[in-house]
C-alpha cells in the first residue's frame, strides 16, 4: 500500500532525527537475508541499545539532503537499512551490523553511514566497526597501565632468588 505525504514526511522526520541525534548512523545493504536471520539480528541490536528499521531510498535521500550531505558518493542500491544508536558507545551499531555481515556475507554490506556528523564511506565505516568497545578499550588501558609494575615485581622476584 502507498504511503501519504503525511507518512512519508514521518519517516523523513525520523530518519533526519537517527542521523542528527545519534553520534553513529549505519546504513546497511541486504538481500536474501531469511525473516530467521533477521530477526535474530534485529534481537541482538535491539539487546545493545541499536535501532533498526527499513526505509526507502528516496526518503533516505531526502533525509540526508535536508542535513546537507551529498550522498551521491554512496551506492544506494537495493534494499538499505539504517541502524542507529547504542546506548553510550558510538561505535556499537557499525560494530554490531559488521558482526554480522561476516555471518552474513553474500547477503548483507556496510553501504556507509554517518559518524559524529560527517557522511562517511563504506570503507570508513569498516574501520569504524573494527574498534572495539568501551570497556575492552579500558581493560586494553588498564593493562598497559599494569605492565611496566607487574615486570618490574617480576624483575624484583627474580632478582630476590638470585641472591638467596
Amino acid at each position: 500500500m502507498a504511503k501519504t505525504k503525511a507518512e512519508k514526511g514521518v519517516v523523513i522526520d525520523k530518519l533526519v532525527d537517527a542521523f542528527k541525534n545519534s553520534t553513529s548512523s549505519v546504513l546497511v545493504h541486504f538481500s536474501k537475508v531469511t525473516v530467521a536471520e533477521e530477526s535474530a539480528m534485529r534481537r541482538s541490536l535491539r539487546q545493545a541499545g541499536v535501532i533498526y528499521f527499513v526505509a526507502k531510498k528516496t526518503l533516505i535521500r531526502r533525509a540526508l539532503e535536508q542535513l546537507g550531505h551529498k550522498h551521491d558518493a554512496l551506492a544506494l542500491d537495493g534494499e538499505i537499512a539504517i541502524a542507529y544508536g547504542g546506548e553510550g558507545d558510538s561505535t556499537a551499531a557499525a560494530r554490531l551490523v559488521h558482526d554480522f555481515t561476516k555471518k552474513l556475507t553474500d547477503r548483507l554490506s556496510i553501504v556507509g553511514g554517518i559518524f559524529e556528523g560527517a557522511l562517511v564511506s563504506e570503507a570508513a565505516m569498516r574501520e569504524i566497526a573494527t574498534i572495539p568497545s568501551m570497556d575492552v578499550l579500558r581493560g586494553m588501558f588498564a593493562q598497559i597501565i599494569n605492565s611496566p609494575r607487574s615486570r618490574f615485581a617480576i624483575a624484583l622476584s627474580e632478582v630476590a632468588k638470585t641472591k638467596n
